[in-house]
């Protein structure tokens, strides 16, 4: 029965998609966030939906009349160079067959946030966009919050095998970033039975990332949540909310839980975080000994490296850090392009922040800019022991910014085509708002 739902909802969309190409973003957000087919089970589990969005995307931008430009800015011109530099890195990679198969995965999810950037061009769609992130990842939240309270925390919780977030690590940095997103869309629906679901939602993800029991998680969070307090327009609100979080962790979880995390301190009595600053090291060997082009994709757990490059040789793990992976992957180059990639988008959106938080009008993107810098804490915070560097979410969230920036520049009316919020909007009946006429 998911198969055929799944099935059902995928294609039912492309006729729309043809039609309106950026509905095909928003389809591409759902199945590459929640996976909802690998959530099937049957013959719909392998079928290559993401695909299929996609290419019915491409063609629909082809037909359609409305104007298509990318935004270029120093992000996005950083980013295609940094996209190109992964691909030169790949000729000359350790591990060929294993490099071109990671980057047959990444330039796809690169080619879609290019495309993002130019069919996400209004409020109505940028929060369609936000949604679509929270309502998709938000299913793990909710869910893995559920269970860690059912369960008294005693089993970690985990995302959808062999994706991204598969991970108990990489789904609880998911949930951190997206738990700024939720709070945004709080601040703009006039709702309350939404302002309230939101507030659950956010409650039990954060349940759901300690619950996976994963320690850079449990440093994220904790940076995520006191950068989100700075932030909020409502500190009271959003420090009880923190409060309540705290709390129900120091009630929930197990005693494990507690000798787990209590390791950070003395990590170098546990095998675990030995074994990464190991990986750690032979990332950064791997890139002395080849500083432009590191050792390519998927090269970070063959064995032969490590006999090479690890102080410990037997001790092969993942190495479990965005910017390690980066480093031992594609250089010293590569790395410092990813760096600055993170930065340009913090100072475009504080520059965004500055020019619209005093305009009632243009205030919900100051507020959307000040949830993505938190999001970015979170992924920066966590990615230094979470290895997700090639992940949709951060581009999308690096998208938006320059979205948000380009949209800041212009006129109230071509920001969006109505004053209400989409989740107004859907609160009112599910109608949609109305596009801006170049898009009709």
């Amino acid at each position: 029965m998911r198969d055929i739902f799944v099935t059902l909802v995928v294609f039912g969309s492309l006729p729309f998609i043809l039609r309106r190409p950026w509905i095909g973003i928003i389809m591409w957000g759902w199945l590459s966030y929640m996976n909802p087919h690998k959530q099937a089970w049957g013959f719909a589990t392998d079928m290559p939906f993401a695909l299929m969005v996609a290419l019915c995307t491409l063609v629909g931008m082809l037909f359609s009349r409305e104007p298509k430009r990318i935004p270029w800015t120093r992000e996005t011109v950083l980013l295609l160079v940094f996209v190109l530099w992964m691909v030169m890195t790949t000729f000359f990679a350790l591990n060929p067959i294993g490099a071109w198969q990671q980057l047959d995965k990444i330039w796809r999810i690169q080619l879609m946030t290019f495309v993002t950037l130019m069919l996400i061009t209004s409020r109505v769609r940028v929060e369609a966009l936000v949604w679509i992130i929270c309502l998709s990842l938000g299913y793990y939240g909710i869910k893995g919050g559920i269970f860690t309270i059912t369960t008294g925390g005693v089993h970690r919780v985990y995302g959808p095998a062999h994706t991204f977030i598969g991970g108990n690590n990489e789904l609880a940095l998911a949930l951190i970033m997206i738990i700024p997103l939720m709070r945004y869309l709080q601040l703009q629906s006039g709702q309350a039975w939404i302002r309230i679901g939101l507030g659950g939602a956010m409650l039990l993800s954060a349940v759901a990332a300690i619950g996976s029991q994963s320690r850079g998680a449990f440093l994220a969070i904790m940076a995520m949540g006191a950068f989100l307090w700075l932030k909020s327009r409502h500190k009271l609100a959003t420090g009880l909310l923190g409060l309540v979080a705290v709390i129900a962790v120091l009630l929930l979880m197990p005693e494990q839980y507690y000798d787990r995390m209590t390791t950070i301190r003395t990590y170098d009595q546990d095998a675990s975080a030995m074994g990464r600053i190991n990986a750690w090291w032979t990332a950064y060997n791997l890139a002395r000994d080849r500083p432009l082009v590191g050792g390519g994709f998927d090269v970070l757990l063959m064995r032969w490296v490590y006999q090479v490059y690890a102080p410990s040789p037997e001790h092969v793990v993942d190495v479990h850090s965005i910017y390690f992976e980066v480093l031992g992957e594609h250089g010293f180059v590569a790395l410092a392009m990813f760096l600055m990639l993170w930065i340009f988008s913090w100072f475009t959106a504080q520059r965004v922040i500055r020019a619209t938080r005093a305009d009632p009008e243009r205030r919900w993107l100051a507020d959307l800019c000040a949830m993505l810098q938190v999001s970015l804490v979170g992924y920066l915070a966590g990615g230094a022991f979470l290895g997700l560097a090639y992940f949709d979410l951060p581009y999308h969230l690096l998208a938006i910014v320059v979205i948000a920036s380009r949209l800041a520049q212009q006129p109230v009316v071509a920001q969006q085509a109505t004053g209400a919020s989409l989740a107004d909007g859907a609160a009112r009946g599910g109608r949609m708002l109305p596009e801006p006429a170049a898009s009709r």
